[in-house]
């Protein structure tokens, strides 16, 4: 079996600066809030090239104390995508705010200015006015047009808050993820480009006040031992996966470069074929954290998913169901038709493998399984 990424050979390249890592946390026993997770912090906040980076316990956490921070509560609408994994939608509503979808760009996946504009416009302005952030999600590991999303933003006086999580070390214009909005949140989830060992999430901006705030809700509200100000959270990032992270940080762009390799050689070997292999960023880099490929019809993707699966090769769908179909979010009144690319491409994508470990002989392979297949 090819897997969709494997963690076993990564672990085996850095295996022994893991293991000296995780023995100097153990023998600090510093488990909470310690060194570690300080230094990481600084070393983060380096990369993205921003003053501050707060560690917290989940990718899903940094987005819900990002909106807590800037004031984001009940009443409010934040917008965001439907095509993109649970965490973010589900983060609003958290937070106490209602999600209000956006349709996607085709060809990215990314928000769609052009319909982020045309929802701020056609919105009464009493619901309008209501609406106090956005949070563009750079899927897949491709930024969003960001640019054209931070002048809109900019227009109605919303806050932009980067949902990062599948794009760490891509870059829009020189600049960084996560390094555009007012913040940039970030999920270090195992199976992510940088991944820690187990939970864990990053908040990066240049605002001190929201830092502060992220701070403070991440460690149950208090800032003082047992006076809390606040009603916080707990959801703060253990030493042990800050001490992993930073092993990996300084492997990440060699990691990003091979993904880049690797979906250049996809691009050559797939060329000719009636399928949508992804496309490259004019203004960026793509750091392939998926290496999505688009049928013409739902039909021609499951016959080629299972025809994949069945020779071997882990290919999957990110995401099935869109978010404005989800049971969960059946309140908020979407039906299907809303957000027609979204749901067209929901049942037409595949991811295969790809992962700076995968070898010439296997991208070969999965190559040939779908030149024979499609």
């Amino acid at each position: 079996m090819i897997p969709i990424v494997d963690l076993k050979s990564q672990y085996r390249e850095i295996k022994s600066e893991v293991t000296t890592a995780i023995g100097r946390t153990l023998g600090s026993c510093q488990f909470i809030l310690g060194r570690e997770v300080k230094k990481l912090e600084k070393e983060i906040a380096g990369y993205t090239k921003k003053n501050y980076a707060v560690a917290v316990g989940s990718g899903t956490d940094a987005i819900l104390l990002a909106l807590k921070a800037y004031g984001i509560k009940e009443g409010h609408g934040v917008i965001t995508s439907p095509f993109t994994y649970y965490a973010t939608a589900g983060a609003i509503v958290r937070s106490g705010a209602r999600p209000v979808f956006c349709d996607i760009d085709p060809k990215t996946y990314n928000i769609s200015p052009e319909r982020l504009q045309d929802l701020l416009r056609r919105t009464p302005y009493a619901v309008r006015s209501t609406i106090k952030a956005v949070i563009p999600v750079h899927l897949y590991g491709q930024m969003a047009d960001m640019s054209n999303i931070l002048d809109i933003a900019k227009r109605y006086k919303l806050k932009v808050i980067e949902d990062a999580a599948q794009a760490f070390g891509a870059e829009y214009r020189g600049r960084p993820a996560g390094s555009l909005g007012d913040c940039g949140c970030f999920s270090f989830y195992p199976g992510k480009n940088l991944g820690a060992y187990g939970d864990a999430g990053m908040v990066v901006t240049d605002h001190k006040y929201a830092a502060e705030a992220v701070r403070l809700y991440r460690n149950q509200g208090n800032k003082i031992r047992y006076r809390h100000t606040v009603i916080g959270h707990n959801s703060r990032m253990d030493e042990i996966q800050a001490a992993v992270l930073r092993v990996k940080l300084k492997y990440i762009d060699k990691w990003n470069r091979k993904r880049r390799e690797i979906a250049e050689f996809y691009e050559k070997g797939l060329s000719g074929l009636d399928i949508e292999t992804p496309v490259s960023p004019k203004a960026g880099t793509h750091i392939y954290h998926l290496y999505v490929i688009r049928f013409k019809n739902k039909r021609q993707k499951d016959r080629t998913g299972k025809l994949l699966n069945y020779r071997g090769i882990d290919a999957r769908t990110y995401y099935p169901i869109p978010l404005h179909l989800q049971p969960c979010f059946k309140y908020l009144g979407y039906k299907r038709g809303d957000f027609p690319e979204s749901e067209k491409a929901s049942g037409q994508v595949i991811a295969i493998p790809i992962y700076p470990e995968l070898t010439r002989k296997q991208q070969r392979f999965i190559i040939d399984v779908l030149r024979k297949g499609i």
